[in-house]
């Protein structure tokens, strides 16, 4: 190897040769050359194939989602028929285990702080959203934590009272509210969960008092207005349905935009105040580092349980519908949610907790 070195309106310029001084190269330095050309090739193609083959490997092991409640409530019942129906597409066990506790924040930490690999996934609610609004500090980032895979399912929520109770319709509890600021009382599965936040918006853009009686579950929140103890409940599809069926408990409005199919002689809450329109949802999260082709992969196999006639006539069953999204669509909803949410608990002056 030779060196050369010249100067050019005031720099130097190196330049680096192989070979002879008169030009030629002999023949062992070209064979040297080729062969780490080859060499760097072949390194470059082990890297560049390494992703997908990783992604392709997913996954090795059972796969568990996370879900921060009790057995038996809504989001259990949705991560437990998901889980059945992706387990053979993945070729794994998907296994639903319930940390229950603060909230559902212990099972969004868990997985926050869960190897990002793809074997812990958190089942999402919309309670996430309003926990990182109503929390004065939480032990993870409620968004940049996560790799947001998909929305599962969407449902409105229904605004119920007891079949005998005075109040006959939206207006009329606005009216009653109105003129007795804080003795309609309504009842809650606890501080900053979207059943608390929820009729808190709407005493904002109604102009409203209501006082909030928070319950560790939503039965026992059934129980106390069918008793006459509590007077209203903002409660999830999923608990109300039977009970406004069975002509046990009352519905004066749904969230949604539209009455829905189901319920339709209960009217749309936006008929009444406009814009107050709720759809609550649950979807799945993995921790932040996840690839992004475990991600494409969990993205894709859930938007083919989601697409079972089984799973859309559970879904319907339990009052909501299957509503895939991209992780994208799902992260930018997550933020939205939590600004909103901020939004309530400073115009209501409510207390982080």
């Amino acid at each position: 190897m030779g060196v050369s070195r010249k100067v050019r309106s005031g720099w130097t310029e190196t330049a680096f040769y192989f070979g002879r001084h008169d030009g030629t190269c002999p023949d062992d330095l070209l064979l040297t050359l080729a062969r780490a050309a080859m060499r760097a090739a072949a390194l470059c193609a082990v890297m560049l194939s390494a992703v997908p083959a990783f992604a392709q490997d997913y996954p090795d092991r059972p796969v568990r989602i996370i879900v921060g409640f009790a057995p038996g409530g809504s989001s259990d019942v949705v991560a437990r028929l998901v889980s059945q129906y992706l387990s053979p597409l993945l070729g794994q066990p998907v296994i639903v285990e319930n940390r229950a506790g603060v909230g559902g924040t212990l099972g969004s930490d868990i997985v926050a702080k869960a190897a990002p690999d793809g074997h812990t996934l958190l089942l999402a609610t919309a309670g996430h959203a309003t926990a990182a609004a109503i929390m004065r500090k939480l032990p993870f980032e409620p968004v940049k934590d996560f790799a947001w895979i998909t929305t599962l399912t969407t449902y409105p929520f229904l605004i119920a009272t007891r079949p005998e109770s005075p109040i006959s319709s939206l207006a009329d509890l606005i009216s009653k509210a109105k003129a007795a600021p804080g003795r309609i009382s309504f009842g809650t599965t606890g501080i900053g969960a979207a059943q608390h936040m929820l009729p808190e918006w709407f005493s904002a853009e109604t102009g409203i008092e209501m006082l909030h009686v928070p319950f560790k579950g939503g039965t026992a929140v059934v129980t106390e207005i069918m008793t006459g103890r509590v007077d209203l409940m903002f409660e999830t599809m999923t608990l109300t349905q039977p009970y406004v069926k069975s002509g046990k408990l009352r519905a004066l409005a749904v969230t949604s935009r539209e009455p829905v199919s189901f319920l339709p002689d209960v009217p749309a809450a936006a008929q009444t105040v406009p814009g107050f329109v709720f759809q609550s949802w649950l979807g799945l999260a993995a921790p932040a580092a996840t690839p992004a082709g475990i991600v494409d992969r969990l993205n894709r196999d859930v938007r083919r349980v989601l697409g079972e006639p089984e799973v859309q006539k559970r879904f319907a069953d339990l009052g909501g519908s299957a509503t895939p999204s991209t992780p994208d669509e799902l992260r930018k909803q997550v933020e939205a949610e939590i600004a909103r949410w901020h939004k309530t608990v400073d115009s209501r002056r409510i207390e982080r907790q």
